[in-house]
């Protein structure tokens, strides 16, 4: 009558607690899926309302586990804020430093088990055998990833998984965005849970059907990627200056010299190379400083400027031969508590950043350039997919991001590397970075990195890249793919709910929950 196969240990919370941190460990640099689909089996037991051999103590229990595998997750991957620890340079005592450093961390990862715990709550409710309800939830968590990124308060989540170790799944962001990858994620996992749980003489059947999901969702993803399929646009060079100056000494006399120092070089070996443009990375230019050098190049520069008193952070734009900028793009998706701090007039603190409070900007990330307008993200920015589709719906030609990951270590800039490739394939661009330590790298419309920058060094590059302008389904359509499939979803569930409930002598509720 029910499926009383799943072991009990699946269900047990600290299987769910180890469970979210394979998790977080299967995202960048590791980005490889099956890790996740193994990891989402104990998050889909959770959410199972009767079992009829091993019972689970109330609803209250699962939904604790599912706050630890979310919140697990979230503190794996998240590891790196971490290393903001030591703060004294922007005058928080040394006492204090590590205390507020654990306290953000922790509390990210109490944030995201309230929202997983949420979502296990709501798969309870609708019960996630069918696999109707669970194609409905799944594209809940994709649709609350994409929502969520355009707020303050997200940084990388399953929609990221498969980079970069499989990118043929990754492909599916060009048709329905990050949120399709998260949906495509926890598919997987659900189908991965349903055959180790089902019954012996149905077993077969449920890793048949996954093998067979699973290679329909590459192939989907892939023939989005394939060479052949691949525009081929106006070529553009680039030369990226990633000047590797420590931000803990950014601000120091002799630091400022050095990178005033590099920038003129740049310039000049700009000009002498014949590039169309010198792209620095996130606040090079201090506020009030003109670019160093009359070459006649144009420089895109990471920078600060005044709105009416307003801070901004920004990316500068310099018409060949000019010293001040003729063009910018502020920065609008600012860091909770380092850029951006709520009521920070009532506080009376700017934050943990050297340079004080920023204000955002505008929403638009299009940049209008003589040579073609180009989608900027702005460090912080890259996990928001939704802005620079729309950028390059209003015509964006190529995608640049501009960035300071230091003092950080390699890991967030492996998870920065892999946002990146993620907004390449959504919005069919080329995309390249310059970053102050790394990544500073070149990335094709089909999400390869074609050449990069050693990570933590000052050196020069020149990219090569090139201008397109055929639109992906999902910089044209948005989320509309994701909200179709929920839409089916919804139907498919409430027509089956309405067939058993109909059926003389209909299955009970826990016998509809454990029907394979």
């Amino acid at each position: 009558m029910g499926d009383d196969r799943q072991p009990g240990w699946v269900v047990s919370t600290p299987v769910a607690a180890l469970a979210g941190g394979l998790a977080g460990l299967s995202l960048a640099p590791l980005g490889w899926p099956p890790v996740l689909w193994l990891a989402l089996v104990p998050l889909w037991a959770q959410t199972q309302r009767q079992w009829a051999r091993h019972r689970v103590a109330g609803i209250g229990a699962s939904l604790r586990a599912a706050a630890l595998w979310g919140g697990c997750g979230v503190l794996v991957s998240h590891r790196w804020l971490l290393w903001l620890h030591p703060l004294d340079w922007l005058g928080v005592p040394l006492p204090l430093s590590l205390p507020i450093c654990l306290l953000l961390w922790l509390a990210c990862g109490l944030a995201a088990g309230l929202l997983v715990a949420l979502w296990c709550g709501l798969a309870r409710w609708l019960g996630p055998s069918r696999w109707s309800t669970a194609l409905l939830l799944a594209g809940l968590w994709g649709l609350a990833e994409v929502l969520l990124a355009r707020s303050p308060l997200f940084w990388l989540g399953l929609g990221a998984a498969p980079l970069p170790g499989d990118r043929a799944l990754a492909g599916l962001a060009a048709i329905g965005g990050s949120g399709m990858v998260a949906a495509a994620q926890l598919m997987l996992g659900w189908w991965l849970w349903r055959a180790l749980g089902a019954p012996p003489a149905r077993r077969q059947r449920w890793w048949l059907g996954l093998i067979a999901v699973g290679v329909a969702l590459h192939l989907l993803g892939w023939s989005q990627l394939r060479v052949s399929r691949a525009e081929r646009g106006e070529p553009v060079e680039v030369l990226v200056l990633q000047p590797a100056v420590p931000t803990r000494e950014k601000f120091a006399p002799s630091q400022q010299q050095r990178l005033l120092q590099r920038l003129a070089a740049a310039r000049r070996e700009a000009a002498r190379l014949g590039v169309d443009s010198l792209l620095l990375p996130e606040g090079s230019l201090l506020r009030g400083r003109a670019l160093p050098g009359p070459e006649p190049v144009e420089v895109i520069a990471g920078g600060f400027r005044l709105e009416r008193e307003e801070l901004r952070s920004s990316v500068l734009r310099f018409e060949p031969g000019q010293l001040n900028p003729s063009g910018w793009i502020d920065k609008h998706r600012l860091v909770p508590l380092g850029e951006w701090v709520p009521l920070a007039g009532l506080w009376r603190w700017s934050g943990l950043s050297a340079v004080g409070g920023v204000e955002p900007g505008d929403p638009s990330r299009l940049l209008q350039r003589s040579a073609g307008a180009i989608g900027v993200a702005i460090c912080y920015e890259i996990s928001d997919g939704q802005a620079l589709a729309a950028a390059s719906r209003g015509g964006a030609g190529w995608l640049l991001a501009a960035a300071n990951l230091d003092p950080y270590p390699a890991l967030l800039q492996h998870q920065f590397t892999a946002l990146s490739q993620l907004r390449a394939i959504e919005t069919g661009r080329w995309l390249v970075s310059a970053a102050n330590t790394g990544p500073s790298l070149v990335i094709n419309s089909q999400g390869v990195v074609m050449q990069r920058l050693p990570a933590n060094r000052a050196a020069t590059a020149r990219f090569r890249l090139e201008v397109l302008s055929r639109l992906t389904m999902y910089a044209r359509w948005g989320e509309l793919p994701l909200g179709l499939l929920l839409l089916l979803a919804a139907s498919a569930a409430a027509l089956s709910s309405g067939r058993i409930s109909r059926q003389p002598g209909g299955e009970t509720g826990a016998e509809q929950e454990l029907r394979p």
